[in-house]
């Protein structure tokens, strides 16, 4: 996609070995690489970790669920901005889960649960998400952004979250999650980089 004179790519990962696969670190990394030499902003996606409302916490290390291995996302996410990745967005645990600044760049671990018609539990976490605004510079570095909070109705339509729960959420989990790097989230969802950078 060219907007604004910016060539921007997005490429996504997931733990399947029919498409990128997220947890082949060295085929990961030289895609990343060899698209964002051909971009001015590079994107990755990725559906990994764990799911359901146990899931909310990205750990330290592997996560599986139902036996199969859904990445070390922490690993994964640095290795993909090291390789060129300037915004990251994650989904896959069915819950939102916190955000942090790595190297000027955002990563967002999980989303939470958008439109589901019919299909998800919605109980608890499950029934929130948000939409992310992001703004970047010219060179991929995190400006700001804003949390757009969601929820779901009935069987799973999406309408806006009077009640914030994502911004709050998101908050939280941030800090307990990356206490050094987290991004600061404001009670109308305004997202910035670390009170130390």
């Amino acid at each position: 996609l060219e907007t604004n004179g910016l060539k921007i790519t997005m490429v996504g990962f997931h733990t399947s070995p029919s498409g990128h696969h997220l947890n082949d670190h060295p085929a990961a990394q030289a895609l990343i690489k060899s698209l964002a030499s051909q971009c001015d902003i590079m994107i990755v996606s990725f559906h990994g970790g764990a799911e359901g409302n146990k899931a909310l916490h990205v750990p330290n290390g592997q996560e599986t669920f139902y036996g199969e291995n859904r990445g070390n996302l922490r690993v994964f996410t640095h290795m993909a901005i090291d390789a060129g990745a300037d915004l990251i967005l994650g989904h896959g645990p069915h819950v939102l889960r916190g955000m942090e600044v790595y190297q000027d760049r955002l990563i967002s671990y999980s989303l939470g649960n958008f439109a589901t018609y019919g299909r998800f539990n919605l109980s608890s976490n499950l029934g929130i998400g948000a939409i992310l605004e992001v703004s970047l510079d010219n060179e991929g570095r995190f400006l700001g952004g804003k949390v757009l909070p969601t929820a779901q109705k009935g069987k799973g339509i999406p309408i806006r979250d009077d009640k914030n729960r994502a911004v709050n959420l998101i908050r939280v989990l941030s800090k307990e999650d990356f206490p050094k790097s987290h991004v600061r989230v404001a009670q109308d969802g305004t997202i910035s980089g670390p009170a130390n950078g």
